[in-house]
């Protein structure tokens, strides 16, 4: 049985790793990627993370198709929308609910929080915060979060607006922790808080996948070790999900000197944020590629 940790000071409880549904939107299989939910669910994966921007809405439709038959009551579901006005952020949820077939989310992360404008449009009169507050008045949603990759200052900004966010997602990963830094500069501040921290990007959105300094599993490890509530990896595959389950099973936290030698490892990527192009260019930017999603009713 994996162990579950804690979501902050809230009273639920998380898988250690979460399933991504970025990937989910990629299959061309869609019983091999319900199967593929499934044993994730019954191994002990609880978390599961999706957006409205992912794949047109595919990877929600594939979500809401796995879920299906008992499956939603097992998993912690998690959404996440990009819209910035309080009319777009209804309206994006109401889609994302349907879509998933539910009739509530666990917990909605506001995404792509990468602007320094961005907190004041969220928390202007008629901003996206005031329809996530009062979605969960209705029972819509349980939790309240945001997401970001782009500036630890920009999270700052966020939690520094007055109001009592239960989760926070940002990229934790080797790199990370040698440039601009989330977790040597948000991950403190959640902690002493009592605010979830979900983690994102373990393999630096693939930078690390791909090279030979790190395996996949010294990375998942070196995120496992952190105070995290759960860290977001993407589940492809049976393997992706073999090799994440292999991790969970055999994990035990990193040593200071087995951290400082994986740092050492890839401290030519890190350098500048050369293998962290989500912090240094808009690549990995939806919003920024599509800014009608931060006022997009449908």
């Amino acid at each position: 049985m994996i162990p579950l940790r804690p979501l902050g000071s809230t009273q639920e409880h998380l898988s250690p790793l979460g399933m991504g549904g970025y990937a989910l939107g990629l299959s061309r299989e869609p019983r091999e990627t319900c199967r593929m939910i499934h044993a994730a669910i019954e191994e002990g994966i609880t978390f599961m993370e999706v957006a409205w921007d992912y794949h047109q809405g595919e990877s929600e439709r594939m979500m809401g198709e796995a879920l299906r038959g008992g499956y939603r009551d097992k998993v912690f579901l998690t959404g996440k929308i990009d819209g910035q006005t309080r009319r777009a952020a209804i309206s994006q949820l109401d889609q994302s609910l349907k879509r998933l077939r539910v009739e509530n989310l666990d917990l909605l992360l506001l995404n792509e929080i990468i602007r320094p404008e961005d907190p004041m449009r969220i928390f202007a009169p008629d901003g996206a915060l005031e329809a996530l507050v009062e979605a969960k008045r209705a029972g819509k949603i349980r939790f309240i979060g945001f997401s970001g990759h782009k500036d630890p200052a920009i999270h700052l900004k966020m939690l520094d607006m007055g109001f009592e966010f239960d989760a926070v997602q940002m990229p934790l990963n080797l790199l990370d922790a040698q440039f601009s830094s989330f977790e040597k500069q948000v991950l403190p501040l959640l902690v002493e808080r009592g605010i979830g921290v979900l983690g994102m990007k373990p393999l630096a959105g693939g930078t690390l996948a791909t090279g030979r300094a790190v395996t996949i599993a010294d990375c998942l490890r070196y995120v496992l070790t952190l105070p995290t509530s759960t860290v977001v990896t993407e589940i492809a595959s049976m393997a992706d999900l073999a090799l994440a389950l292999k991790v969970l099973e055999d994990f035990v936290p990193l040593e200071p000197d087995e951290a400082d030698f994986f740092m050492r490892k890839t401290a030519d990527l890190a350098k500048e944020g050369r293998g962290e192009t989500y912090k240094t260019t808009s690549a990995h930017d939806g919003t920024v590629q599509n800014p009608d999603w931060l006022t997009a009713l449908s």
